[in-house]
């Protein structure tokens, strides 16, 4: 009877050492109690449980959404990390200018998401975060063309502030082969080997790439907000992970 005791008392303490799966703490991210509506309405087509997942946020963690807009992926970040982890959430004056200010400041209210710290800030600012775990791009690099953002810098300031070791995540449109970044502004679809091939010049390794959000549909020829086709989360989407080597 003792032996059958302490054998149990060491199987609960090996399954409290188990640690939760990736997906999990994205899954109860996406469903936690206080996410907006809005947020709900557009997981279908962006599949961020999945692309969380594959990226590696779990609990403790200090990561940045780069560009991150209005926050979506913010606030999942926010939940995955939890009160032991930050994110910055970064963003320059052209998104702030045009459509993330506002939506950004209700989401962030009234510390809402605690763990949270807002940059807003240029890339060629002081003060950017390092010794992050993860940093996250997610359907911005192709604006960098037209936006004159020196990508070169940029991709040397992403492998900066990462931790030997650390995850770039980066998610675009597919454009088509040899488009390069030209269809930034028009189609705002970047070829996803010309990204590859510039991130990796600042000493990144492309480590996996996910299928997750591929659409064998697009034809890679219009525009996300043509309003002819149901809009920028049906375009085909390359998500990659990047490494900083140790």
């Amino acid at each position: 009877m003792i032996f059958r005791a302490y054998i149990l008392l060491c199987l609960g303490l090996l399954s409290c050492q188990i640690p939760q799966p990736a997906a999990d703490f994205a899954t109860d991210s996406m469903q936690h109690i206080d996410r907006m509506e809005s947020d709900h309405a557009r997981d279908a087509e962006r599949k961020p449980a999945a692309v969380l997942e594959f990226f590696g946020i779990q609990p403790g963690m200090a990561v940045a959404d780069v560009m991150a807009g209005d926050g979506y992926y913010t606030e999942l970040l926010s939940r995955i990390v939890g009160p032991e982890g930050t994110v910055y959430c970064q963003n320059t004056s052209i998104p702030l200018r045009v459509f993330a200010d506002a939506p950004l400041t209700a989401r962030l209210a009234n510390q809402r998401l605690a763990n949270v710290m807002r940059l807003d800030m240029e890339f060629e600012d002081d003060g950017f975060p390092t010794d992050l775990d993860v940093a996250i791009l997610v359907r911005f690099y192709h604006d960098f063309g037209w936006q004159k953002v020196d990508r070169e810098a940029f991709n040397a300031l992403m492998f900066a502030s990462l931790k030997p070791g650390g995850v770039f995540g980066v998610i675009d449109h597919h454009a088509k082969a040899g488009a390069g970044i030209s269809e930034g502004r028009s189609l705002h679809r970047i070829e996803a080997d010309f990204l590859q091939k510039e991130i990796e010049a600042a000493g990144f390794v492309l480590e996996q790439q996910s299928s997750v959000l591929t659409n064998a549909s697009d034809t890679l020829d219009w525009s996300i907000f043509d309003p002819e086709h149901e809009g920028r989360d049906t375009t085909s989407r390359f998500v990659y992970l990047f490494r900083k080597p140790l």
